[in-house]
């Protein structure tokens, strides 16, 4: 199936209720009903599966000298597959993007703690009442996150900056849709996944709209679940999708 635009969708389940024709998606209450339907609907889709149209590269938001080695992550961020930074020294002449190693927040403590606090090349931070043992001399090489909207990165080298920069940051990861209803905006779905959305939404709203159930689109729905559950994603951009049920960050 192709991708329908929202006003595409809205008509389609519209007519399939007999109710009447609208020239936007907010004609009506009843067409502004089906409109938010489409969009809980498509949600509910976004948080079942996997889906690989949700990655992309982005970067971190760095902060300030008072926190060098704390950079913030975006808030629709649902998990980051990996982290680069560039740590080019103060005597490279070319940038060096390396991927920094992601460690549980007990493993990373556990690294921080072993090292010496009185020690020249090390910069102790407190972040939240929790004492950081950063070294201040090397670019990061590990990070973890406490609470998934903060990454804490072990080290910066203070001879190239004063604290970790959203320049040198590449990211890869999966971010959550924002959806702002337009008559001609499309939900962030592979073009193959329309029905499924189109006969989901169209089986809420006869329930909750018109009180009643519609056997045909309960079907349409169930074969379409079937039929995505059982396919495996093609490689795209060099990274295989092998099913829906991959884990998230660990």
């Amino acid at each position: 199936m192709a991708r329908m635009t929202l006003g595409e969708l809205v008509d389609d389940i519209l007519s399939s209720m007999d109710s009447d024709p609208v020239t936007t998606y907010d004609d009506t209450v009843e067409s502004r009903q089906v409109a938010d339907l489409l969009r809980t609907t498509y949600y509910n889709l976004i948080d079942g599966r996997d889906w690989p149209n949700l990655y992309s590269m982005f970067t971190l938001t760095e902060t300030s000298a008072s926190t060098p080695c704390t950079m913030t992550i975006p808030t629709a961020t649902i998990d980051l597959k990996w982290v680069k930074y560039n740590v080019r020294s103060s005597t490279d002449t070319k940038d060096r993007y390396q991927e920094i190693i992601f460690k549980e927040p007990k493993e990373f403590m556990a690294l921080l703690d072993a090292r010496d606090s009185s020690a020249s090349n090390i910069d102790q931070k407190i972040i939240s009442s929790i004492k950081y043992n950063f070294y201040n001399d090397r670019a990061p090489t590990y990070y973890t996150s406490i609470n998934e909207t903060t990454a804490i990165f072990d080290s910066y080298d203070v001879d190239v900056e004063t604290y970790l920069k959203t320049a040198k940051t590449q990211v890869y990861g999966k971010s959550y849709p924002t959806v702002t209803l337009s008559d001609g905006m499309y939900f962030d779905l592979p073009p193959d996944a329309f029905s499924l959305l189109l006969e989901e939404a169209k089986s809420r709203a006869f329930v909750e709209l018109k009180q009643i159930n519609n056997p045909k689109a309960d079907q349409w729905a169930g074969i379409q679940k079937r039929r995505m559950s059982q396919e495996a994603w093609k490689i795209r951009n060099g990274v295989t999708y092998s099913s829906y049920g991959r884990k998230g960050k660990k």
